[in-house]
């Protein structure tokens, strides 16, 4: 997700009216709806309901190494997710100042999707509100300063559309079932410490390279990814994600903290970094 500096400055000299707190409600709360309801509405149940060490004996040995790490023999299938992440959000180039951000998140596992509803404090009680979206295999990306004055609507298109997917790839690692094998993924050796995962849904193919440490976990990913310049054009940079502080919810050992970040030629642009405050799952039934 990219949201240009620009345009959220040229947004807020558009606010007219304490009316808009109320339209601004009215406008999160329709478009999160209309969305977590298609979003829930297309998922259907994953076929596979438990993880045994065997399953990923074909894999690159990096990532037998890491999902051997953190899944247990036995270990359902994860079939949907829900966080809830604190930080803070970046509008603009390096220098640009850091906004508190606070953010819900689903995501599903069959079909790939997840629904992003996020508030950034632009200003002291000057929210921008965000909903980042992969739904039915197409992206969505609105926000509104105030939920009332427009500062992106993304259009439809094949690189919003990979833009997302490659979101929802490298965020598997809350979610780490979904790399095992019959989960959509493959993937491909590079070395010792790397392995190229690629996913493809609804005609979009999106590939990254997930780096494994010491410890057997997954603390980088890094991709080629669009990135919508402040006129509307879509430009691929470099991207990477960096994860931290591995802890165990409910079986899995996934990260609590994490920072990405563009990767550009002029410079390296760190925009998001947040803390994952609460985390659930819905399970495969066992049989």
């Amino acid at each position: 997700m990219h949201i240009s500096r620009r345009a959220v400055l040229f947004g807020f000299l558009g606010i007219a009216s304490i009316a808009s707190l109320v339209a601004s409600r009215v406008w999160q709360d329709d478009t999160k709806a209309n969305l977590v309801a298609e979003f829930e509405a297309a998922q259907t149940p994953v076929t596979r309901p438990q993880f045994s060490p065997e399953d990923v004996s074909d894999l690159p040995a990096p990532i037998q190494r890491y999902l051997k790490h953190v899944l247990d023999d036995g270990q359902p299938y994860v079939q949907s997710a829900r966080l809830r992440q604190t930080g803070e959000f970046r509008l603009g180039d390096a220098n640009s100042p850091w906004k508190p951000l606070e953010a819900t998140q689903r995501y599903s596992v069959e079909p790939p999707g997840f629904v992003w509803d996020a508030r950034i404090e632009l200003f002291p009680f000057v929210p921008v509100h965000v909903v980042d979206a992969f739904v039915h295999g197409r992206g969505t990306l609105r926000a509104k300063l105030l939920s009332v004055v427009t500062v992106a609507d993304a259009q439809p298109s094949p690189e919003l559309d990979e833009g997302e997917l490659h979101r929802y790839l490298a965020e598997m690692v809350w979610f780490p079932t979904a790399f095992l094998p019959g989960q959509r993924v493959e993937w491909d050796p590079i070395d010792e410490t790397a392995a190229r995962a690629t996913i493809e849904f609804e005609g979009t193919s999106v590939s990254a390279v997930f780096h494994v440490d010491e410890n057997d976990e997954i603390t980088r990913v890094t991709a080629d990814r669009w990135y919508e310049t402040d006129d509307g054009a879509y430009e691929k940079h470099p991207w990477t994600g960096y994860f931290e502080e591995y802890h165990d919810v409910d079986g899995l050992l996934v990260p609590r903290s994490g920072v990405v970040e563009w990767n550009r030629p002029d410079e390296t642009v760190p925009y998001w970094r947040a803390t994952i405050d609460e985390l659930s799952y819905e399970f495969a039934e066992l049989d």
